[in-house]
């Protein structure tokens, strides 16, 4: 194995755990990430000369930790700071607790999500500390700006500092007051698993098999919790689309057009047996109704057998939860496909979501079903111009492609020109 590739697979596995020892230590969560990120610097430095530790976790942990000592020691202020350092040994383990949490990363995304902090500034947190998303992509979920995100996190550091919030395991008997934040976190890094929001490749398979591993944890830590389920329920059915969801050229692959006798059967069965299981409990929620949306596209044989007027009603119930204007789109997705492209532009037209590349895309699937192709070709150029990943891209420039009756200066064109009855 490289070095590139040993220090890359490092950060996967120990990014959160470096970070949150450091946290501990210090209490400052800048100085801690700062230190981390040298500490990954210096491992490409020297590793190349001196070999891939045994351990690479506990390299990085006391490399990070002479880092934060050196810093510590030259500022007055870290002295009772660097005190306590001085008396902390590296960890090989977690310590002991009456959490029952028994995974590392569970135990450390349980530990960000502390309630003193809004439910936001909980998820937003672990996702940039332990899940090591970049503050670009964060801001890519939440569908807000970046330079918005990165002051929501200064914000929220800050006010963990000066309340001095500490950075430690609950007891079990308060797990189930972190758990709706918990479950924020791993369903937004799964979705950057199963979507990237910016990069190269659409799948980030790697990312999602972990959120599936970390749910699947929850779920047997918390059996009678039934959104804790469903979440589990809903990552297996998408995920088991994985091997299709681009084709060998890494290009979007949409899911009328994938082969579905490639779909992991295992998946779907397993993750249908879990949602039926978490309803039975008759206590929904966002991520069980979600669930079952995925278990009417997951289980339809052919595009023509899914259920489209059942998944809208439940993109109606979706809408108690979940009153957001992306769940919207999908509800007028559904109606589109359902009722026809007529009523889905309907939908659209009320959506205050302009500079969101999926509903341009929209927009321009709907344009083209009926048969408007000089506005679909507007339009997907729009979605072109907004997408974050090359895979999303490519596949929008061979739809533009496709509307062989376009002229050639309207497709040019059809970033920068808007036609005058589609404004947004």
């Amino acid at each position: 194995m490289d070095v590139e590739t040993a220090v890359a697979e490092a950060f996967r596995a120990e990014w959160g755990q470096v970070v949150a020892t450091l946290i501990r230590i210090t209490g400052d969560w800048d100085l801690a990430e700062e230190c981390a990120q040298e500490a990954f610097a210096l491992a490409l430095r020297t590793w190349p000369r001196d070999g891939v530790p045994a351990r690479p976790g506990a390299w990085l942990t006391t490399a990070a930790r002479h880092r934060a000592t050196d810093r510590l020691r030259r500022d007055a202020v870290g002295a009772a700071k660097l005190r306590e350092a001085a008396r902390m040994p590296v960890p090989d383990a977690p310590e002991p607790d009456d959490s029952g949490v028994t995974d590392d990363r569970l135990r450390l995304i349980f530990t960000c999500c502390h309630p003193a902090l809004a439910t936001e500034a909980q998820v937003a947190l672990a996702l940039r500390t332990l899940a090591g998303l970049s503050t670009a992509e964060i801001a890519r979920a939440f569908l807000v700006p970046e330079a918005t995100m990165s002051q929501r996190l200064v914000r929220v550091k800050r006010k963990i500092r000066h309340a001095r919030i500490p950075y430690r395991v609950p007891p079990a008997h308060l797990l189930p007051e972190r758990t709706h934040a918990v479950l924020g976190v791993l369903y937004l890094t799964f979705n950057e698993g199963y979507s990237a929001s910016a990069g190269p490749d659409l799948l980030r398979p790697d990312l999602a098999a972990e959120a599936i591993r970390l749910a699947r944890v929850l779920a047997q830590l918390m059996p009678d919790e039934p959104e804790a389920i469903g979440l589990l329920a809903l990552m297996l059915l998408q995920h088991a689309r994985r091997e299709t969801r681009v084709d060998a050229g890494g290009v979007l692959v949409p899911l009328e057009e994938q082969d579905r006798t490639r779909w992991d059967t295992a998946a779907i069965a397993e993750g249908t047996t879990i949602l039926e299981a978490a309803l039975r409990r008759r206590r929904p929620g966002p991520y069980q109704i979600q669930a079952a949306i995925a278990a009417c596209h997951a289980t339809a044989a052919h595009p023509a057998d899914t259920d489209w007027p059942q998944i809208a009603g439940l993109y109606d119930q979706l809408r108690k939860h979940v009153p957001s204007t992306v769940v919207d789109l999908n509800r007028a997705i559904a109606v589109g496909m359902a009722e026809g492209p007529e009523a889905g532009l309907e939908l659209l037209d009320a959506l205050p979501l302009e500079g969101y590349h999926l509903l341009a895309a929209t927009r321009a699937d709907f344009l083209r079903r009926l048969g408007r192709h000089a506005e679909a070709a507007h339009w997907y150029g729009k979605a072109r111009e907004l997408a974050g990943t090359e895979a999303e891209r490519t596949y929008l420039t061979r739809r533009i492609s496709e509307l062989v009756s376009v002229p050639a200066d309207v497709v040019r064109r059809s970033a920068e020109d808007r036609p005058p009855e589609e404004a947004p």
